[in-house]
């Protein structure tokens, strides 16, 4: 599906398989290193609040949008067709206006900017679009994005500001899905020259990338927007929680992502300012299919009805989130309580009782020579899912399943998950088939962290591509009613809590960062109150 590319050839490249480090959120893997080059107001030439320090949980796996970088928008260096508002609504970013639909919502036209320039001063046309996309839906690619435009059969330029997008069928969520970054045609060519600078159009270039330590952004001049008075932001990567604090706590960096167990002492400090963000940011356990214990039915089947999501939430989450039962949020228009279960830890007894699992000498069941065990992987540092799986652990051991956790790199993670359990993040408040499509589908299973466990239903597929191909409100909550129903049977996944973001920012330093976000799981560059990075503007300490 390639294209014929003609255009000149320009600067820096970005090549596919670059800048893979590790994944951001779902896997942070490496923890910051070095020093932070500094407060936030050192740099050169530069006025008070021009400049930001940042230290995330984790760095992104790639800065290429193909490969799954800033997937809900708000990259910072690339941008998309549409971008995503803090009230969950569609805006056109690099197009003009959102697309004109055809009447069987088969054909959707873009028209694009005529003022955008690349980072290497080229100027943005139609062979730019088609080739980003062309590319992420290309097998050879294996991009995570694929998942959300599984309907897009062709996409070609019109002319050099028009680009046409014809689907095999309606998706209801395509618009959603071109947040996806351009990126210049050249730089998707099979063989480009190395490079490991980005080419986009955002307010942000990448000045300094060092893998496992720090990115730092840096304004771009030629930006066909609004400058950003923020001129630079590093981000440093420091996977650990205690660290992150730590890192607070001496002054060197103005803002992070911080575990709820954490604010008590910032919240005493002045010169912080602690932000709470309500998300639609599950953590779930993931039951591989092919296990003989988390695989089983019954085990399945009483850790959903005996685990007191509620307890887990006041202690593992110190109070920051709420029980979570599936993955669509209650506030979601397709959201179907039949996913809720009343906490029982005497029926989830008994459904072990009548599958044969019988209780032993040591409280622990088995049945036929099989212990009720399994492991329990979380990403070592993660704090959060550490004590997910704490309480996981305590809370079975009453049912007589033994849980045995195991805090892992996620370069050790990801080649067992088909055989063990994990304490899995996901989710988006956007749109309930792009946080459904990926996790379920059983074209998905073991693709990267999509469908880890290997669930497959042929039932579960025909829902999932009845709600992807909705044209009408009714029919998409129809379609989804049957998703949720068809997790309350199978129980692929046991979900648990949805969790809140909590962040520390310095505090009247900057201005524009608050705004009412519902975030998603990804939640590194993108989240927290530098979501909107390039719209603070600097407080006057002397206003």
């Amino acid at each position: 599906m390639r294209m014929t590319r003609g255009k000149a050839a320009r600067g820096p490249v970005l090549v596919l398989g670059a800048l893979l480090a590790v994944t951001a959120c779902t896997d942070p893997t490496q923890q910051g290193s070095g020093d932070t080059g500094g407060a936030a107001t050192e740099g050169e030439d530069s006025g008070a609040g021009s400049e930001v320090v940042i230290a995330t949980g984790g760095e992104p796996d790639s800065f290429n949008p193909v490969l799954g970088y800033a997937r809900w928008g708000d990259g910072k260096v690339v941008e998309g067709l549409v971008r995503l508002t803090a009230e969950l609504e569609q805006e056109p970013l690099l197009a003009t206006d959102l697309p004109e639909v055809s009447a069987d919502g088969l054909t959707l036209t873009f028209t694009l900017r005529e003022d955008v320039t690349f980072h290497d001063g080229s100027e943005l046309d139609a062979q730019d679009v088609v080739a980003t996309y062309e590319t992420a839906i290309d097998p050879e690619t294996a991009s995570p994005v694929a998942a959300d435009l599984t309907a897009l059969e062709a996409v070609e330029a019109v002319d050099e500001t028009t680009v046409r997008f014809t689907l095999s069928e309606p998706q209801s969520s395509f618009v959603a899905a071109t947040v996806l970054g351009i990126v210049p045609a050249e730089s998707l060519d099979p063989e480009p020259a190395a490079s490991a600078d980005v080419v986009g159009t955002g307010p942000y270039t990448i000045e300094t990338y060092r893998p496992g330590e720090r990115v730092v952004l840096e304004g771009y001049d030629d930006y066909w927007g609004e400058q950003p008075q923020v001129q630079r932001a590093t981000f440093v990567f420091v996977e650990d929680d205690a660290a992150r604090a730590a890192r607070v706590a001496s002054g060197e960096v103005d803002g992070a992502l911080l575990p709820a167990q954490a604010l008590d002492r910032v919240e005493q400090d002045d010169d912080f300012k602690v932000v709470r963000r309500d998300t639609a940011d599950f953590r779930a356990l993931v039951l591989p299919e092919e296990h003989p214990v988390a695989g089983d039915p019954a085990v399945r089947a009483a850790l959903h009805q005996g685990l007191d999501r509620q307890a887990l939430v006041d202690g593992a989450l110190a109070g920051a989130g709420r029980p979570a039962y599936g993955p669509i949020p209650p506030e979601a228009p397709e959201y179907a309580d039949v996913v809720e279960v009343e906490i029982d830890a005497q029926a989830a007894a008994t459904t072990l009782d009548e599958a044969g699992w019988v209780e032993q000498a040591d409280g622990t069941r088995a049945r036929d020579g099989q212990r009720a065990r399994f492991t329990l992987m979380y990403p070592a540092g993660d704090t959060l899912r550490q004590n997910v799986a704490l309480a996981v652990q305590a809370q079975a051991a009453e049912l007589g399943i033994e849980v045995e956790p195991e805090g892992l790199s996620w370069e050790a993670i990801e080649p067992r998950m088909r055989e063990d359990a994990l304490v899995y993040g996901s989710g988006n408040p956007y749109n309930a088939d792009l946080s459904t499509y990926p996790l379920f589908h059983s074209s998905r299973a073991f693709q990267g962290f999509d469908n880890p466990g290997g669930y497959a239903s042929e039932a579960m597929d025909a829902a999932l591509e009845d709600g992807r191909s909705a044209q009408a409100e009714d029919e998409r909550v129809q379609a989804y009613q049957r998703v949720q129903e068809q997790l309350a049977q199978d129980l692929p996944w046991v979900f648990l809590a949805y969790v809140e973001h909590d962040y520390v920012i310095r505090a009247d330093t900057w201005s524009g960062w608050d705004v009412p976000l519902v975030e998603p799981h990804e939640h590194g560059l993108q989240g927290g109150p530098w979501w909107n990075l390039p719209a603070w503007t600097t407080t006057d300490p002397a206003g």
